[in-house]
């Protein structure tokens, strides 16, 4: 029996079968193709085709479970009406698990599916009557055995003033009043990596950049010279820094305004950047397109190849994105965006936020990478319970720049070994072993062991000998003591507006009155419940809440009268400061071409310290202190508590 797909809101079999023929008859490579259907935007339905050829009794298809976020968010569940056909003819499917089909077939195998999104990006997909921001692995199944064959992608939209575009775009044409673009791509991995945009944008080239940088913007609140000039001096410095571009064309995706939502997403050839204003660009851009040698092309081993299924464990996060942050600040500040105070003001926040969390306690770089996959449970991210490879990672970076740079009376620094990584492994085409090859790799520029150093720190959970470090750079770090207000328990809104207890802090007067997650907040302070719970922070608060499962009237706790939720938290603010006098750098085992160079290397103008400093030192004659023995630096820390430990 012959059947027709039953799907009126497809593109219709005709229009399809016409869109192959004239854009893939050419391209004898492109294998496996898709067609996307962005028809009525507004329901946020992505209608795919898949069409794989060359079938032999069946085939397998997948939908991936994990992209962009190292989070399983079983991208099936927004998958609905999958159908398969054999020519003409229907095609047995069968649902083996959450995220995998089995078609039976010979020949060429017809997919068509339709898959749902409407979430900001740059971690999720989005359709709607604005525009349409697509990451593909989120709504294209791939054929696990034939991952590595070429691939073309259709997009289809028939809204007249809408354009589209991506880093994988090639040729548009125009058919039965549809505007269709074609992406190709040397496998589906290849294709996944390649974001899409599709609406109204402005597009334009970046000048002044020694390779060719488009950027496309959507949204509003931003101001083109600004973004222009934030991004030229950033992909300046930055392809300076690693010695030349390693792409073609890099296109930056940039989200920009209400609702755009927050961060930024690596791709191999280009970003997707969600910001409220152009005023947070910089500091989102600066990372991610020093991502383009750190993890999309220095890449662990542990990464490679992607694992679409499952989670893909790695100890190397502290690295690909810590020191990614790193760069990212040394970026903003040696390209002027920065002054140096922004500079030591964000590092000291860093600090900050790190020896704060209890976590840091036990929690090292290696193990928060590897847990990363916890990062989307609520409770995971408290204090209490985790750090964040990015803030370890970043501070990490900091110390070993200026622990090379004292090591080798800075002919040599952090730059180096970056450098030198991209040259070893990402221009060889090899991946490195985690953290093994980093170490490696700061000895070989360093010319001497850091085993005590990553053993310590990165391996390791000894507390980082801050004071003695940042000495080296003619750095104080001033702690300073004070008590901030807390609630005891986070909650956040459900799908229907309900306040949702999602932790609570132990020993807080919110535990002691059996306050538990899953709680539903019913009254804050006697009235209704705040949209900003933080807003009551200076004040008594007391609430009643549901238990799941219980009547309204079965399980209270707490009351305006019972129970104050507020607790005092002692907190300590970290701040970073040049030293007053240099003798005093010197008393603090302060090597002064460490700090002339660090100084000199923070600022495009190449201020160094002021020359009475520099002048006191040449007229004291010391020599320079610790470079031989940069062991001593671990020693003087290890025989006592460090700067930051806490009883």
């Amino acid at each position: 029996m012959t059947s027709t797909p039953p799907r009126t809101n497809l593109v219709n079999r005709a229009i399809i079968a016409f869109l192959f023929i004239l854009t893939f008859s050419a391209s004898s490579n492109a294998t496996i193709q898709y067609i996307a259907s962005l028809d009525h935007p507004e329901r946020h339905l992505f209608h795919v085709t898949m069409n794989i050829p060359d079938v032999s009794g069946e085939v397998i298809v997948q939908m991936p479970v994990w992209n962009a976020l190292y989070q399983i968010r079983d991208f099936g569940e927004r998958v609905q009406q999958v159908e398969a056909f054999a020519g003409s003819e229907r095609a047995p499917i069968e649902k083996l698990d959450k995220q995998t089909w089995r078609i039976r077939g010979t020949g060429t195998i017809k997919i068509q599916y339709a898959i749902f999104w409407d979430e900001v990006g740059p971690f999720a997909s989005q359709l709607n009557a604005e525009h349409a921001f697509i990451n593909p692995a989120m709504i294209l199944f791939y054929a696990p055995s034939r991952r590595g064959e070429d691939v073309g992608l259709l997009v289809v939209y028939s809204s007249a003033d809408w354009r589209a575009t991506g880093p994988l775009a090639g040729d548009s044409v125009e058919a039965a009043r549809n505007h269709v673009i074609k992406f190709n791509a040397s496998s589906y991995d290849a294709l996944a990596d390649g974001p899409i945009e599709v609406g109204k944008f402005e597009e334009f080239d970046l000048s002044g950049v020694p390779a060719r940088v488009t950027v496309v913007i959507h949204g509003d609140n931003w101001k083109r010279k600004k973004v222009e000039e934030d991004l030229k001096r950033i992909c300046q410095y930055e392809l300076r820094l690693m010695e030349g571009a390693p792409f073609e064309r890099y296109t930056f995706i940039l989200h920009i305004g209400k609702g755009a939502g927050g961060g930024g997403m690596e791709h191999a050839n280009s970003t997707a950047i969600g910001v409220p204003s152009d005023e947070y660009l910089p500091g989102v851009a600066a990372h991610e397109f020093f991502h383009l040698w750190n993890v999309k092309r220095i890449r662990p081993a542990t990464l490679e190849p992607v694992d679409y299924a499952k989670e893909q464990y790695t100890r190397a996060l502290w690295f690909a994105e810590g020191i990614t942050n790193t760069y990212g600040a040394y970026t903003l500040v040696r390209s002027g965006i920065w002054s140096k105070d922004q500079f030591y003001a964000d590092l000291g926040a860093q600090i900050t936020e790190l020896e704060n969390r209890p976590a840091n306690r036990w929690q090292s770089a290696e193990q928060s990478s590897l847990d990363a996959w916890l990062e989307k449970y609520p409770l995971y991210n408290q204090p209490e319970y985790s750090i964040s490879y990015y803030t370890k990672g970043q501070v990490l970076g900091d110390l070993l720049d200026i622990l090379i740079r004292d090591r080798t009376e800075n002919e040599k620094s952090l730059d180096d070994v970056l450098r030198a990584m991209n040259t070893d492994f990402a221009k060889q085409g090899k991946t490195y072993r985690d953290s093994l090859d980093v170490r490696l790799t700061v000895e070989k520029i360093a010319g001497g062991s850091f085993e005590e150093f990553f053993g310590k720190y990165v391996t390791g959970i000894e507390p980082f000998p801050y004071q003695h470090m940042l000495a080296l750079a003619g750095l104080e770090l001033r702690i300073m003591e004070h008590q901030r207000p807390t609630l005891g328990f986070t909650a956040t809104r459900d799908a229907t507006g309900t306040l949702v207890v999602q932790s609570v802090a132990v020993d807080s007067p919110a535990a002691l009155a059996d306050l538990q997650v899953g709680d539903t907040i019913l009254v804050w302070n006697g009235g209704e419940v705040p949209r900003r719970t933080d807003r009551w922070l200076s004040r008594k608060t007391g609430v009643r809440a549901r238990r799941r499962g219980t009547s309204a009237r079965g399980c209270f706790m707490g009351s305006p009268a019972a129970a104050a939720f507020i607790r005092l938290e002692n907190v300590s603010t970290f701040r970073l400061t040049t030293t007053a006098r240099f003798e005093k750098v010197q008393q603090l085992h302060a090597s002064y071409p460490v700090h002339r160079r660090f100084s000199f290397d923070l600022h495009p103008d190449r201020w160094a310290a002021p020359a009475r400093v520099h002048r006191d030192h040449q007229g004291s004659g010391s020599d320079l202190l610790g470079r031989s023995e940069g062991s001593d630096v671990f020693r003087a820390g290890s025989g006592r508590k460090g700067a930051c430990a806490r009883d």
